[in-house]
């Protein structure tokens, strides 16, 4: 457990103190997500106990939330310590991300902690800057019996253009904590708060003056370049230090290969090609604006807007220092040290970067190696094929249209499919934030029919436009001319907008899930796809399933029939009957999404011993099972895949052996046909399997999806629906749709091959199938009939 304790956060000396910390990153355990700026604790006599027990190298660390007092079970490396001083006044701000963005902030933190009684500082309130006096430091409530800490503010009163703005006279809640006029006093937590230094410097904000003959000017991250062997080269400066009187710079070259190579480089042989923030700063395409306005929040948090207003999630652009764009998703928003504007922790597409979301020894966000990159937030601008700007003139979203094609159409397959799908300006294309929602109608209609009861299903005048919006605008154009064009989309999108849903379905990114789940249940009423049972309990309905299960370690590549089985045994779920599409969202483990590097996808799904009250099959013998064990399923010494029933004699024997004699086997229920069969002259038990025809992938926020549009392994398309643009900011957006038989290589490979793959090296689009899978869909053809 390397990361617990650092150097500068000493544990309390006796051992009956407790050890604070703070979340740098969100974090999912179970069914709850803990966000990034959320503070837990840990005992230190536990602490301690676990290192006098050699067991603080788990991946693990089990804390207290200070806001929930639940106990959770958190990965260290998320974790940043705090001392206890500080920590009562980070306690004291709601906002998580402005708790974090505290944290980060060192300077105001540790001026915080040296304030005192009588100390001016700057307030915050109603977007504007007012003058006070620190009149009191402390809590201003009790501290709930189960939480060791309680917060800790500042009580000021207001000077100058200030009186009068107040809510208070130093009294809360009936409690008087200093004197001052009514409406000229207040209680804030720190980030409302501007530490203004005492007279003759303050140590905690001045930073140290190096001597006139010392003062070095390249810092670690600028860009550089640099002569090596007479050859002028560029990189990143990662750190600067001195030996003797010489100094050096650490540099990562540009272009070295796939390995991260650092070159040590004297001073004299830099030259700073633009020496502008703590990282890259880009060049700004021609025209865009500069003047940036800046203007205090009621928290206190600067911001910096623009025409197009930027947060974390949003997809940019960023111009390197050669003039060469980059594309990723803002991770993260503050500041930080030494560095006075607002920073922007990018996750770029492509490995471009120089950090995985690490700076200085500080952790703000987590990405792959070499595809994070910090910038001034005003070098990030807003990508053009996610922008909104033609979201009221349809007749400019593209230069092609789709009318609407009134006659219905079958699904495209085999031969077909490729000739209609395939190229550029096929599929859908996008618009605004749209690739959840083409992914998601791409995946469903075009090559196979299993939900076309969306279509035709007889539906109340209202919802019939948005049902005939989907049939003659998306579906039938799709399947007879290969091309959709954004603006169908979204006249579909607009229509969900209207119908009240919500308001920002027509320029939000959504989750697939949650467009799917609208249109279905909501609008076209179509009957639930999944029905389930937990223990015996009530039937649950559900369009989608999401896999929730603990972390396996045994499972270091799993396939998709792994992860359901291991979900379904872990919240004792079955199936009530065979579902015509059963629609698989992948576990999500934090901010990034996933909780394995890699997933096989099944393609073929059997359900059969998922279903409730069905026939199952003796998995030693092959006979007619009777009873069910959860605890054989975990077993070493039996198969890593299946569930684990037997018939009766072959249940006592696997049980005999004593390190199974402690299990508990749950009876199944044998329909009658099937009571009393000799397997010598009986069939056997029909398997009930499902066909894999789609998988919805994410990466940096953007939706692209695969779909099988034959039988072979290799018969798989690629679709993507922003692949490309024609023009800035008043063009359009190309979807594309590719053969991507280079899956099938994959699918082939053993396990521990398939594991060892680099995703940087496969081959063609597989990387996306294999390590961004987001959701599965399967079919039953033969439900289907009946559905």
């Amino acid at each position: 457990m390397t990361t617990a304790v650092v150097p500068g956060s000493p544990l309390p000396s006796q051992g009956d103190g407790n050890v604070y910390y703070i979340l740098t990153d969100d974090f999912r355990y179970g069914s709850k997500l803990f966000h990034a700026g959320s503070m837990c604790f840990l005992k230190e006599r536990n602490y301690l106990h676990s290192i006098a027990c050699g067991t603080t190298s788990t991946r693990y660390l089990r804390v207290t939330m200070l806001d929930d007092n639940s106990i959770t079970t958190i990965d260290p490396e998320i974790l940043q310590p705090v001392n206890e001083e500080e920590a009562v006044f980070l306690l004291a701000i709601n906002t998580l991300n402005e708790r974090l963005n505290c944290f980060l902030d060192r300077c105001n933190l540790k001026a915080a902690v040296k304030a005192t009684v009588g100390q001016q500082v700057k307030v915050y309130l109603d977007q504007q800057q007012f003058t006070g006096t620190i009149r009191y430091i402390g809590k201003i409530s009790k501290s709930p019996l189960s939480s060791p800490l309680c917060p800790s503010y500042f009580g000021v009163e207001l000077q100058g253009d200030g009186e009068g703005r107040g809510h208070s006279d130093g009294t809360y809640n009936s409690c008087e904590y200093f004197k001052c006029k009514q409406h000229h006093g207040l209680f804030l937590p720190l980030n409302k708060i501007q530490f203004i230094p005492a007279l003759g410097g303050d140590p905690v904000r001045e930073e140290p003056k190096p001597h006139v003959d010392e003062v070095v000017p390249v810092k670690a991250g600028d860009t550089i370049g640099f002569y090596l062997d007479d050859a002028f080269r560029q990189g990143i400066a990662m750190d600067v230090y001195k030996e003797g009187t010489q100094w050096f710079v650490k540099v990562c070259p540009e272009e070295e290969g796939p390995t991260d190579v650092f070159r040590d480089i004297p001073m004299d042989s830099v030259v700073k090609e633009g020496l502008l923030s703590p990282v890259f700063e880009p060049d700004m395409a021609p025209g865009y604006p500069r003047q940036i306005k800046r203007e205090r929040s009621e928290s206190g948090e600067e911001l910096e807007s623009e025409k197009q207003s930027l947060d974390v999630n949003s997809v940019v652009q960023i111009t390197l220092d050669k003039g060469n764009p980059v594309s990723g998703i803002i991770r993260w928003l503050g500041y930080m040290p030494k560095f006075e504007h607002k920073m922007a922790g990018v996750e770029l597409d492509e490995e471009k970067g120089v950090t995985d979301g690490e700076w200085l020894g500080t952790r703000y966000f987590h990405c792959p190696p070499k595809r994070g990159l910090f910038v001034k937030l005003q070098s990030c601008q807003p990508d053009m094929r996610f922008q909104c700007g033609s979201l009221l003139d349809p007749s400019t979203l593209s230069g092609m249209d789709s009318p609407q094609v009134l006659a219905n159409f079958p699904p495209l397959r085999n031969s077909t499919a490729v000739r209609v799908l395939q190229g550029r300006m096929r599929g859908i294309q996008g618009h605004c934030n749209s690739c959840y929602m083409d992914a998601a109608l791409f995946s469903l209609f075009s090559c196979t029919s299993v939900l076309d009861s969306m279509l035709f299903k007889p539906s109340l005048p209202p919802d019939g436009h948005v049902q005939k919006i989907l049939r003659d605008e998306i579906v039938n154009p799709l399947r007879r001319n290969g091309f959709v064009a954004a603006k169908s989309v979204m006249h579909l999108r607009q229509q969900l907008t209207e119908k009240g849903q919500c308001s920002s379905f027509a320029t939000s990114e959504k989750d697939p899930e949650e467009f799917l789940n609208l249109i279905m249940h909501h609008i076209l009423g179509i009957e639930p796809l999944l029905k389930l049972q937990s223990g015996g309990q009530k039937e649950q309905e559900c369009y989608c399933y999401q896999i929730f299960i603990d972390k396996q370690e045994e499972l270091v590549v799993p396939n998709v029939q792994q992860l359901v089985e291991h979900s379904f045994l872990s919240s004792n779920l079955k199936l009530v009957e065979i579902p015509s599409c059963f629609i698989i969202q992948m576990p999500r483990f934090g901010k990034e999404y996933k909780m394995f590097s890699k997933i096989i996808p099944s393609l073929e799904l059997d359900i059969t011993d998922l279903l409730l009250d069905s026939p199952r099959e003796c998995f030693v013998c092959g006979d007619v099972a009777t009873q069910e064990c959860s605890e054989c399923f975990k077993d070493e010494m039996f198969a890593v895949t299946g569930m684990k029933q037997y018939c009766k004699s072959c249940c006592r024997q696997a049980h005999s052996h004593y390190r199974r004699k402690a299990h508990r086997p749950t009876k199944l229920h044998v329909p009658e046909e099937f009571q009393g069969r000799s397997p010598m002259d009986s069939p056997r038990i029909p398997r009930e399997r499902m066909e894999l025809f789609a998988v919805l992938c994410i990466e940096t926020s953007h939706y692209v999806s695969f779909v099988k549009y034959g039988p072979e392994k290799e018969n798989w398309l690629f679709f993507d629906s922003m692949a490309d643009r024609h023009g800035d900011e008043n063009g359009f957006n190309i979807p594309i749709v590719t053969l991507c038989p280079e899956v099938a290589k994959y699918l082939q490979l053993p396990v521990a091959a398939l594991a060892m793959e680099q995703p940087r090296d496969m081959e063609g689009v597989a990387k996306r199938l294999f390590c961004d899978a987001y959701m599965y869909m399967y079919q039953s053809k033969k439900m289907a009939l009946y559905k």
